[in-house]
């Protein structure tokens, strides 16, 4: 016995939209690029935790992007945007690198990138 009736449901993304949204990575770039500017006044134990919280953050990053790239973007962004692959991929490669530096222009490319994501984002959302 069903006890629901289903009906076919279609939607550009796997929700419909308005659950995705590159922010959630910029915030997540922000606290990164924070940590590094407090980095050299921690003393060692706050250090070694907020190496731990920096490299927490950068696979936040890599996540938020992962999640729009494979559930938000579709194959007719890539024909409106062909630059978007490697820009994804680019932005995922340099959250990897801030994992690694103490070094706060990582963190600036790290946002520049995501707000070029951003405006293909937006550009896609008003299409």
């Amino acid at each position: 016995m069903k006890l629901f009736k289903i009906k076919s449901v279609y939607a550009h993304c796997d929700l419909p939209c308005g659950v995705y949204d590159p922010k959630q990575a910029r915030i997540e770039a922000l606290s990164i690029k924070a940590i590094m500017e407090k980095y050299d006044g921690l003393d060692s134990y706050n250090q070694t935790r907020a190496i731990i919280i920096k490299e927490q953050r950068a696979e936040l990053v890599k996540q938020h992007l992962m999640i729009l790239w494979a559930d938000y973007f579709k194959p007719a962004h890539l024909e409106n945007f062909p630059e978007l692959h490697d820009l994804i991929w680019r932005t995922i490669k340099q959250a990897s690198l801030c994992k690694s530096h103490q070094n706060v222009e990582e963190a600036d490319k790290l946002l520049e990138l995501i707000d070029q994501i951003s405006e293909i984002f937006q550009k896609t959302k008003q299409a």
